[in-house]
């Protein structure tokens, strides 16, 4: 009996062991083949497709900016030659007006790649796949050959970077426009006015920028950009297919623009700002001069961005103000409202009223949709994000209310968040990959598929001085596991294996400049600096 067990234990041994063997041997094989966000299907062929240093490519725009991205970003050092006809392609670029809008197919054989979709946006998703596609393999470009088909789960994929509390240089911007875009997202949420600084000029109210850009005083928080640079910036990202939605913060985190102008603010005297949160001292709801000035601040916005959506923001507009403000008191007086949210929200229809007259929608935060009053038009979308303190409230009232809605839930979308305690970040404000990937409530939200769910938006906030050479290590590894809820259909790849495929993928991203934070809190040694 000893002997068999020993015979059995050993054969045991030996098939964990070659279990073990082909699973690395597998795993190795699949290295080059991980994809962040990973397509919808893959299916791997035989052979591989070298590229030399000459290859020739068909497509029908040769000017076209994905097809000079794929040169520059996947082709690198290859010397191309175009062609009108496809068999004699080893590249070819095909349009497919039955593929679904953002989506693509990639073939790839030993002889010939080819690249299908129905619109700039799928061939753009196409070359940003190929990126990580492609291998070096002896002075050559070389792919694994396969079938890809790929389309997107959500139909709004965001990332926000907050530039009013912090301002960034104008290649920093740049530099996370490019990341939205390698990870497929589609909009780039840019929060430009806060209670520290605005950041966007105003032709009609230049001391918005001369004074409100320089009103905080800490490290990176001076500065603004100009509507030239602005629309370089636009141009930038809409190659990119990158939409930018500029964030307009009223009526509150107004404290920058009511140190440019007293005169908007409820008594029209000099404001305090704050270095960290926010004040009482909000725009004035009451006065007609007021509406006006933002009015007139937002045909500017529009004249510069061309985006559908414009965020008005609302959130964390306190009252106190409002409550004692003779003007405000008439406001809610002649327009029969019960109080002054009543108010916010007759003042939020006049902004949205406006935007409507221009073509464009208004997004504005949850904190709007907490209760019931004043109607709002129909242009409105709602921006669910205070789950920490409101759960899915705001969510409800605004499905409620057939409100379209988008998903940034503080937990655990809010990227400013860290792992580990810093600063006024403490432990309940801490979160880590596994925790995003596997409890995120705007992701599993989605799962109820209801029409009005649009996506989500992933955010980092520059509170408490967050400098940019902090910002990759709180991006990265998380906005990973974001960005695959946001893109990927189909089952979700199990969190151990997910967390491999991230550590096996992280030197191609850190060589493309993006620098990693810690991936789960277990693996944070206590002196760690956030810093």
């Amino acid at each position: 009996m000893y002997h068999k067990l020993k015979s059995f234990h050993a054969l045991s041994a030996k098939i964990v062991l070659l279990s073990a063997l082909l699973f690395a041997s597998q795993a190795m094989v699949m290295r080059s083949q991980i994809v962040f966000p990973s397509p919808h299907q893959i299916v791997l062929k035989e052979g591989k497709l070298k590229i030399g240093k000459k290859t020739v490519i068909y497509v029908n725009d040769t000017s076209a900016f994905y097809t000079q991205f794929f040169c520059s970003e996947v082709l690198r050092n290859v010397s191309v030659k175009w062609t009108k006809k496809e068999s004699k392609a080893d590249i070819c670029w095909k349009t497919d007006t039955s593929l679904p809008p953002e989506s693509y197919r990639i073939r790839i054989s030993p002889k010939q790649m080819i690249i299908t979709a129905c619109d700039k946006r799928g061939f753009t998703h196409a070359v940003q796949t190929l990126r990580q596609w492609v291998a070096d393999s002896d002075g050559n470009s070389t792919f694994t050959c396969a079938e890809i088909y790929d389309a997107p789960r959500m139909q709004w994929r965001s990332f926000l970077l907050d530039s009013g509390r912090q301002y960034h240089k104008t290649a920093t911007i740049k530099k996370y426009i490019d990341m939205a875009s390698m990870l497929k997202m589609n909009y780039f949420h840019w929060h430009l006015t806060e209670g520290l600084g605005w950041r966007i000029e105003i032709k009609q109210y230049p001391r918005l920028t001369q004074i409100g850009s320089a009103v905080g005083k800490g490290d990176e928080q001076q500065g603004y950009y100009t509507q030239e640079e602005i629309r370089e910036i636009v141009e930038y990202a809409n190659k990119r297919n990158i939409t930018i939605v500029p964030e307009i913060d009223m009526p509150g985190h107004a404290e920058a623009a009511l140190s440019s102008y007293p005169e908007l603010g409820c008594f029209g005297l000099p404001v305090q700002v704050p270095q960290h949160g926010f004040t009482q001292n909000i725009f004035c709801a009451g006065k007609d001069d007021v509406l006006q000035f933002l009015k007139n601040v937002l045909d500017e916005v529009c004249e510069l961005f061309p985006s559908p959506y414009i965020h008005l923001g609302g959130d964390e507009a306190p009252k106190g103000n409002w409550n004692k403000c003779p003007d405000c008191q008439k406001r809610i007086s002649t327009m029969n409202l019960k109080d002054s949210h009543d108010l916010q929200l007759w003042f939020s229809a006049q902004m949205a009223e406006h935007l409507k007259s221009k073509g464009r929608k208004s997004i504005f935060w949850g904190d709007v949709v907490y209760h019931d009053g004043y109607p709002l038009p129909d242009n409105i979308v709602i921006q669910w994000w205070n789950y920490r303190a409101h759960k899915d409230l705001a969510l409800r009232n605004a499905i409620k209310h057939h409100y379209p809605v988008i998903c940034s839930s503080n937990y655990y979308t809010y990227l400013n968040f860290p792992l580990t305690p810093w600063r006024n970040y403490e432990k309940a404000r801490t979160f880590d990959l596994n925790d995003v990937y596997m409890n995120n409530p705007s992701d599993k939200v989605f799962n109820e598929n209801n029409p009005l769910i649009l996506g989500m938006t992933c955010a980092l906030w520059t509170d408490d001085g967050v400098t940019e050479r902090m910002i990759d290590r709180r991006l990265f590894p998380r906005i990973l596991a974001l960005s695959e809820q946001m893109w990927h259909q189909g089952d979700r790849t199990e969190f151990p294996i997910f967390h491999q495929n991230i550590l096996q993928r992280k030197e191609w991203f850190e060589q493309r400049g993006f620098e990693f934070g810690p991936f789960l809190k277990k693996e944070i040694q206590g002196n760690y600096k956030w810093d």
